[in-house]
């Protein structure tokens, strides 16, 4: 239960900035890690995570910011953390927006 209502707050907070995004060419929403997240060309680049929180494709040298600062923490794929995955938790909701902006930057500039 708790899970589920930390996704609800996550969605509650993605959602109108995803839609902001769904007016961008080239992006749509699919599906990734059994979440629907935001896609340019066919790639995620942000999605809200199963247990809640913002999950975002990003360079590995600004994922070692984040974490190193706080913000956020790497995402872990069958154990191990991911290179350039991390999870914001909605307690800093306020970065949601420009780090979601980051990641489509990123993900926009190595999709051909």
């Amino acid at each position: 239960m708790k899970d589920e209502a930390e996704r609800e707050r996550a969605h509650a907070i993605f959602d109108p900035i995803a839609d902001d995004y769904l007016t961008r060419d080239g992006v749509d929403i699919g599906a990734m890690f059994g979440s629907e997240g935001l896609r340019v060309r066919g790639k995620v680049f942000a999605f809200v995570g199963f247990a809640g929180g913002l999950v975002l494709k990003i360079p590995a040298t600004r994922a070692d910011e984040l974490e190193a600062g706080g913000v956020a923490k790497r995402m872990e794929m069958r154990g191990h953390p991911a290179k350039e995955w991390v999870v914001v938790p909605t307690s800093t909701s306020e970065q949601w927006a420009p780090l979601i902006a980051e990641a489509f930057t990123f993900v926009d500039d190595i999709t051909p």
